[in-house]
């Protein structure tokens, strides 16, 4: 941002509301984040303005051929104004490609509560590029296709149900604008919980299953090359996997959280709790730990600060299972839910070996698929 306009150029460091003021080419208009206060008719300057928080990098200016069309949305703080902007020779394949919008506000203000930005309206504007999560006016350049540029990043088929871009970049609006790190080394905070929106995106529209199948078929982009949270005070982020390891991270959390409301408070209190605020992880990981009533530091220890997934081992003799947990930090004691006769049953795995008596066919026993683990049978 400092390349624009002289600034703070930090994440911890937002302005509390922003004039943005853009003279462009005669024929030709601009878009910004906010809303459009004027046009200086003379110079063709626009004038839009932020009454929000903003983050630097969360600014925008898109100078096109533009046509708008949008609507009203019956949204959880009242009526909120979308609008679209798109270049001219789209608008008829824009009205009928952007329904997915309304879809994504109602998913998301169930999930994660009020749009945050209803002062500001919501905004997607056509871009060259791919997309950005630019606060109350994301950038949309994905060409008209679900899924990521016609391709589904679940390998499940459920990608192609929706427009990426306009479901990821819109849950930054919550996860990244609303809720900012402080510290780029953090940026778990914005990628997991967006990543984990789209499966939620699935969830409220097409239900549990087809969420969880989505979410465990992101699995195959994870690579376990580092930690997920990067080197502090250097402005380095940790690793790409900060996208889908961290979603499975969190759709593993709902498990042993165990109570779908109770998880959808937690996603909501976030929002609330720390509305407009940066924050550090420390502060994100407490919140949710606390919420929930389940101590998950060693949770958050394993999957964000090492590249090791938890190895489930387990012997079988009779009906005695002995099992056990390696490639863990210390102290990692992750409940672990497994299925014998297709039937749930909760383990309570540690580095030490357990040995415990189940009823049913132990030949049948399947790791529930929803925790992100490995599992082997050891002799």
């Amino acid at each position: 941002a400092s390349v624009w306009w002289p600034n703070k150029d930090h994440m911890y460091d937002e302005v509390d509301s922003m004039l943005i003021s853009v003279k462009s080419p005669r024929g030709l208009m601009d878009v910004s984040n906010g809303r459009l206060r004027k046009v200086d008719e003379d110079t063709n300057t626009y004038h839009w303005f932020v009454a929000n928080p903003i983050n630097n990098y969360g600014v925008n200016i898109n100078i096109g051929d533009y046509v708008h069309f949008g609507e009203k949305y019956d949204g959880e703080k009242g009526t909120l104004d979308m609008d679209y902007y798109v270049l001219r020779d789209n608008l008829e394949k824009a009205k009928e490609h952007f329904k997915d919008a309304p879809k994504m506000m109602e998913a998301f203000e169930y999930w994660f509560g009020p749009y945050p930005f209803y002062e500001d309206s919501f905004k997607l504007v056509e871009v060259p590029y791919l997309g950005m999560e630019h606060q109350s006016s994301v950038t949309y350049g994905n060409q008209y296709m679900k899924g990521y540029l016609g391709r589904d990043l679940s390998g499940t088929g459920l990608g192609l149900k929706f427009d990426f871009i306009i479901i990821h970049e819109s849950g930054h609006e919550w996860f990244a604008n609303n809720i900012t790190y402080k510290d780029i080394a953090d940026m778990w905070i914005h990628e997991s919980f967006t990543a984990y929106s789209e499966n939620l995106f699935l969830d409220f529209h097409l239900g549990k299953e087809a969420s969880a199948d989505y979410v465990i078929g992101t699995r195959t982009k994870i690579q376990n090359d580092k930690p997920i949270i990067g080197p502090y005070d250097v402005n380095t982020e940790g690793s790409k996997d900060m996208y889908y390891k961290g979603a499975n991270m969190l759709h593993t959390i709902r498990q042993l959280v165990n109570d779908d409301e109770k998880w959808r408070q937690v996603l909501r209190g976030l929002n609330s709790e720390f509305y407009h605020q940066t924050v550090t992880t420390k502060q994100i990981e407490e919140y949710i730990s606390k919420k929930s009533e389940i101590d998950l530091s060693k949770v958050f220890d394993q999957y964000l600060r090492t590249t090791k997934i938890p190895l489930f081992e387990y012997k079988i003799d009779g009906n005695q299972l002995k099992y056990r947990y390696t490639n863990i930090v210390d102290g990692f004691a992750m409940p672990l839910n497994i299925l014998v006769d297709g039937k749930p049953q909760t383990l309570s795995p540690t580095a030490d070996w357990k040995s415990q008596e189940l009823d049913g066919d132990l030949s049948t026993l399947e790791v529930d698929r929803n925790y992100y683990v490995d599992h082997k049978q050891v002799k």
